[in-house]
């Protein structure tokens, strides 16, 4: 480890603090004249931060929630590994009931893929995240089957946030991909920002956040040092993503949904990269308040 990898988890927090307050990225990629600003006046927008369950995928349920309750969040978007799709209702309540018990708030439920375009395959998954308390399904599939999900959508009143994967994903690599379908939609449908994927395809988050507005329902938050390599993920401030000009798009939007770390690395002992990656991105709002 480099002395400057040293110092940079030493003052992790005070580092983002000024980085916010000055209005630039830790690699300099964005100038303050670059960044989004609030109307004068108006008042700060909190950020929420919350957890992709998937990023504990290698631990139950009840492991999973102590080690989240080490990040000081309440805030969590569960993966089906724990909180599974064949459970019955019943099963799925009491799921919920011992999740809020543990005093944590279900935000959204996913990422579930929408395989099959037939009233039966895709209204069985508005079906479970209705019956786990899932305010928010965060999900992919193909685009064809996209009026029958807003359908369901409103029918359920559960909103629907179509996650960008990147170069890989033949639908859906680029957020503005998922605005080209959702925009014109019914006001349930819109998207999850995954900030990795989106760096990949050469697209500005910023400016993906910016023009997604109240379509944006979720985030999925995570950084790289390379935005050509999805193997490249790192701890969140360790990278090259500028998550104070992020958070300052997300404010200026008036954003009401999640920023959820999905931290996909270092699957057996997540714990420490999860918490660096928190004390980054509370340092970072810590300077923007």
């Amino acid at each position: 480890m480099t002395e400057q990898r040293v110092a940079r988890r030493t003052f992790l927090a005070t580092a983002a603090a000024g980085a916010a307050a000055l209005g630039v990225g830790r690699t300099g990629l964005l100038g303050a004249a670059e960044l989004p600003s609030r109307a004068t006046g108006s008042a700060p927008v909190g950020i929420k931060l919350g957890v992709a369950s998937y990023s504990l995928r290698e631990f139950p349920l009840d492991k999973a929630l102590e080690m989240i309750k080490a990040l000081h969040t309440p805030y969590v978007n569960f993966k089906s590994v724990h909180v599974p799709y064949e459970k019955t209702p019943a099963e799925l309540a009491a799921l919920r009931r011992q999740i809020e018990a543990a005093e944590f708030q279900i935000v959204g439920g996913g990422t579930i893929t929408f395989d099959k375009d037939t009233d039966a395959d895709v209204e069985k998954y508005f079906a479970y995240a209705k019956n786990a308390g899932m305010p928010t399904i965060v999900c992919t599939g193909a685009p064809s089957v996209l009026p029958r999900v807003a359908r369901f959508a409103k029918q359920y009143d559960i909103k629907v946030a179509i996650h960008n994967h990147g170069t890989e994903d033949k639908n859906f690599p680029s957020p503005f991909d998922v605005l080209a379908h959702v925009s014109k939609m019914d006001s349930h449908m819109g998207l999850c920002i995954d900030i990795g994927h989106t760096v990949r395809t050469g697209t500005d988050v910023v400016k993906a956040v910016l023009a997604a507005g109240p379509r944006l329902f979720d985030m999925h938050a995570k950084d790289l040092t390379d935005f050509s390599t999805r193997d490249s993920q790192v701890a969140v401030g360790e990278g090259k993503i500028p998550i104070p000009a992020i958070f300052r798009a997300l404010q200026t939007i008036q954003y009401a949904g999640y920023v959820n770390l999905e931290y996909e690395i270092n699957a057996k002992d997540p714990l420490p990269g999860m918490q660096t990656s928190f004390a980054y991105m509370r340092g970072v709002l810590a300077g923007m308040a």
